[in-house]
């Protein structure tokens, strides 16, 4: 009957779902897909099909360790992603098309379209990143003795508050999925609460911190130069840099500034910028392996950034003083290296909250704020040296993830 009444539901509001997505700049086929109407090839019920989904950016961003590895273990799997939204599926496919064999979108939570999707993809085991529940899509899989797991489960307190409201409801939802595995161990309370299994509820940890420190096998020397590494900047944030480096080298008139634009088609721009503060220069691209003789390198290679990290005092962290939502800080963090950012970060919001939380990163509201926790990690040693502690310290509790999901396979 519920069922029924779902489908009955989305006949009449199909229409208006489509005006909204459309409106939302959806393509046709993407809408389409949504729908359960997936015009690529499906697949067999002998193959083994492995589906992620991962409803947006920060999502896929935790996901995608897991795919590779997936791929890499068991080449022989079908690797099936879906997302959400359109930000997401882009995503999706720059990071991962070379590693699944099919990326789409996830379909909307009525039976008849779920009936349609799941005869097309036919999945073995279906894991879901975070905080998306489906009741219709969790029910019909377990009709069809498919596996489906929520992994790096979280709740955010003001959803929990909501939810516990419909406790009766979500118990019953949990219920049909094969297991739930948490970031943290307030998360794995929440789901506990919300009447999901004890037996198959658990703490694994954030997949977003099982990645690998990369290997420094670049040409640089720092010297005894303190660094201020300021990494995939947008436009708009470079200004906000260099006047910050002027004010602390004031203070440290040994500090030398790496920028590294987040996008090499500015390096002109910021080339301008640099000189209007009047700062001795050079580019990476044309060698340059020092700081000698300059006060500001411009990090206009690709595929290095990660490696610079190694070699800096403190990081800030791009596309946080604009709408871009931040980049990953755990580049930083994971070289041990204090990462600041600035209050757009919702691309990276759980992993700000672990490192601030654990005294291993800063958010702040505005390039005073950028000043004066930049000036205190350069000034005050104790406390750079606990920062510095504090970011091995949360790596070791906070990995382990993707080796707890590889064992469900």
């Amino acid at each position: 009957m519920f069922g029924f009444i779902s489908d009955l539901t989305f006949h009449i509001i199909k229409p208006f779902m489509s005006a909204v997505l459309r409106k939302k700049d959806y393509p046709e086929d993407a809408i389409q897909k949504k729908y359960g109407n997936i015009k690529e090839k499906g697949f067999l019920k002998n193959d083994t099909v492995v589906m992620f989904h991962g409803v947006s950016v920060g999502e896929i961003n935790a996901l995608e360790n897991l795919v590779k590895r997936v791929r890499e273990k068991y080449p022989d799997y079908k690797i099936v992603v879906t997302t959400g939204t359109h930000t997401g599926q882009d995503l999706a496919k720059k990071k991962l098309g070379e590693n699944v064999d099919l990326i789409t979108y996830f379909p909307a939570d009525f039976p008849v379209v779920i009936k349609k999707f799941l005869d097309k993809i036919n999945p073995t085991k279906v894991f879901i990143a975070e905080t998306e529940i489906w009741p219709n899509f969790a029910i019909e899989c377990k009709r069809r003795d498919i596996d489906i797991y929520i992994i790096n489960g979280r709740i955010s307190d003001s959803t929990f508050k909501s939810y516990k409201t419909f406790k009766f409801l979500f118990r019953y939802f949990l219920s049909f999925y094969t297991g739930i595995y948490t970031q943290s161990t307030e998360d794995n309370e929440k789901f506990l609460q919300l009447g999901a299994n004890p037996n198959t509820t658990a703490r694994m940890n954030n997949l977003k911190f099982d990645i690998q420190k990369p290997s420094v096998d670049i040409d640089f020397k720092k010297g005894r130069s303190k660094v201020f590494l300021a990494g995939s900047t947008h436009k708009g944030e470079d200004e906000i840099v260099l006047y910050t480096y002027r004010r602390l080298k004031k203070n440290h008139p040994n500090l030398k500034l790496i920028i590294a634009p987040r996008h090499l088609t500015r390096t002109e721009e910021v080339r301008a910028l640099t000189e209007g503060f009047g700062y001795k220069y050079d580019f990476r691209s044309g060698g340059k392996s020092d700081f000698e003789d300059i006060d500001v390198l411009l990090l206009d290679t690709l595929g290095e950034l990660g490696k610079m990290y190694a070699f800096a005092d403190i990081a800030f962290i791009g596309g946080s003083f604009n709408k871009t939502g931040g980049h990953n800080p755990l580049e930083a963090t994971i070289f041990e290296k204090p990462a600041i950012s600035g209050p757009s970060i919702h691309n990276f919001k759980d992993i700000y909250n672990i490192i601030k939380n654990a005294g291993a990163g800063f958010v702040v509201e505005d390039r005073e704020g950028l000043y004066k926790i930049s000036e205190k990690l350069l000034s005050d040693n104790d406390f750079y040296n606990k920062t510095v502690k504090s970011s091995a310290k949360v790596f070791k509790e906070q990995q382990g993830a993707l080796e707890f999901v590889m064992k469900l396979l």
